[in-house]
Formats: C-alpha cells, sequence, structure tokens
C-alpha cells in the first residue's frame, strides 16, 4: 500500500500543513484548490488514516498527521540535497575524477593545476597517479583512469590528445662543477662526466637520441626525472633529465642548463573516446585549458 505512495501525494499534505489550509496550499504547488482536496483525499485513502479535520471553519491536523509530518520533511529534505547534488555533477563540481601522469608533470604544474581546481570545488574528490608514460594509455583504454596526461600524444584508437605546453630537457649539476661556467651545454661538454639519465625504454630517451648521438658515460639510467635529480645532488654524475621539477622545488646546492641544440617535449592531456566523459572531467580539461592560456598571455 505504500508503494503506491507518490511524490505529488507527499507534495500536497506538506504545503498544507506548512500553509495551514487548501487556500494556500494550492497557492504554493501553482494548482487548484480542488486538485489539492483530490491529492489528499487519495493519500488518506492510501494511508488509511484521516490527516485533516475541520473544527470551526478551520483545516486542523490529526494526531496522525503530525506524526507523519517529520517523515515527509525528511524526505523533501534528501529530494533537495539530490537535486543539489545532481545540479553540482551537471556543473563538474561534484564526483570523482581520477587522473594518470607522467611523473615530472604530475609533480610540477599538473599537481599545481589539481591543488586550484579542488580549492573551488570542495566536493570533488581526484586521484593523481604518478607513472611511466608508457602505461597511461593502456590505463585508458582499460578505464582505470579517466584522464591521462603525458609527454607523448598516445596515438592510439580511441585516445583522442590536446597539448597543453611544453618542458625542457637540461643538464642538472651541483652549483660547484665546472659546467655552470656555461650558459648552455653541448654533448662535447658532457663527454668528460659521467651521465645520468633516462633508462632506453622512457619516452624521454627517445627524445634525447639525436643529443646523444656521440657515446657519453652513461654511468646510470633512471625511470624519473626526479631520480636523476637526487642522485644528481648526491654527486653520482650530470643528471640529463626534464628539468621542471627543480624549478619547481628548487634544491640547494643544484643548478642546471639548458642543451645545445635545445630539446623541448611537449605535455598532452588524453582521454579515451570510447566512453563518453563525465562532466567533471570536461570541466578539468577546460580548467587546464584556461589556465594555459592564461600563462602564454
Amino acid at each position: 500500500m505504500l508503494a503506491r505512495i507518490q511524490l505529488r501525494h507527499l507534495e500536497a499534505f506538506h504545503a498544507v500543513m506548512v500553509s495551514g489550509s487548501i487556500t494556500g496550499a494550492a497557492a504554493l504547488l501553482h494548482v487548484t484548490q480542488p486538485a489539492v482536496s483530490a491529492t489528499i483525499k487519495h493519500l488518506e485513502q492510501r494511508l488509511g488514516f484521516v490527516l485533516f479535520q475541520r473544527q470551526g471553519g478551520r483545516l486542523v491536523a490529526t494526531p496522525e498527521a503530525r506524526s507523519l509530518l517529520p517523515e515527509v520533511q525528511d524526505i523533501f529534505g534528501r529530494v533537495a540535497a539530490l537535486e543539489r547534488f545532481s545540479q553540482d555533477l551537471a556543473e563538474g563540481n561534484r564526483g570523482s575524477l581520477s587522473i594518470a601522469a607522467s611523473s615530472p608533470i604530475a609533480n610540477v604544474w599538473l599537481a599545481q593545476e589539481v591543488a586550484a581546481f579542488v580549492k573551488s570545488r570542495p566536493q570533488a574528490r581526484i586521484s593523481l597517479q604518478s607513472m611511466d608514460s608508457n602505461l597511461i594509455a593502456e590505463r585508458l583504454i582499460n578505464e582505470q583512469v579517466d584522464l591521462g596526461v603525458s609527454f607523448s600524444p598516445d596515438e592510439y584508437e580511441g585516445i583522442q590528445a590536446v597539448m597543453m605546453g611544453q618542458a625542457q630537457l637540461s643538464c642538472i649539476f651541483p652549483v660547484t662543477h665546472p659546467l655552470a661556467e656555461l650558459d648552455s651545454i653541448a654533448v662535447e661538454d658532457l663527454l668528460p662526466y659521467p651521465v645520468i639519465t633516462y633508462v632506453p625504454q622512457a619516452i624521454l630517451r627517445r627524445r634525447l637520441t639525436p643529443f646523444l648521438s656521440r657515446s657519453l658515460n652513461i654511468q646510470i639510467e633512471v625511470a624519473t626525472s626526479m631520480t636523476g635529480i637526487v642522485l644528481a645532488f648526491h654527486g653520482a654524475g650530470i643528471a640529463l633529465v626534464e628539468s621542471s621539477l627543480l624549478s619547481a622545488l628548487p634544491v640547494q646546492g643544484l643548478t642546471s642548463r639548458p642543451l645545445t641544440p635545445e630539446i623541448l617535449v611537449q605535455s598532452h592531456v588524453l582521454w579515451s573516446t570510447l566512453r563518453p566523459q563525465t562532466e567533471l572531467a570536461r570541466t578539468f580539461v577546460q580548467h587546464l585549458t584556461q589556465s594555459q592560456r592564461n600563462r602564454g598571455q
């Protein structure tokens, strides 16, 4: 029997309780008085008891109606909360967003953008995972993440990419190193020294191929820029890595120099076209795009 109660029945009951009359309820609901009366009668039939009685020309709520009111108010409170939640979802202010990003990107400008994004959307929940660029497209296609941010556009079927900016591959070493006297570093300058750079399968290692055409003393290979920077800090050699992390979080005692010729790498935001994007994901991409425009001004 209770399953047949509809929201319109509860709306009419609540309106009468709030306004104290059929006339007031009709005004609140923007319907006619006979429509309110008929709806209340239907509700009473479904409940099996009377909700209102006439006393001296006034409509008086029965004890049963007064007992029912808190439950109905609770229902409308939840409906209002659902409406607010739905609106937040529609506007990209609420929900969950998972992002997989190349390590240097995740730890520098993307972390800054995520922080700015959630400040204005405290109900959003973000998962930011740092990983090798080669894994990001796979995570997207397998629907393990919503967005990817990588140095590679990952031109796979079902993956869409938008360029977001560029970074520079540089040499990082102690400020006391002899190379600190130079404004930029050519491959010949590195010949006398041990070099730290990426493992062969890393995307950024492939970007260094023209620069590494001569046989350098690559003594240590690393998967992430952070590891290379830490090794350079401890004197293991010259780190030949993407250097934005050092700019964002300066390490006392280290400096960097650009390469000659200059090597720039582009970052891209990626998503799968095999499933619809959430509004939160679309809003975050718009946030990144706007930030990129602002940086370019």
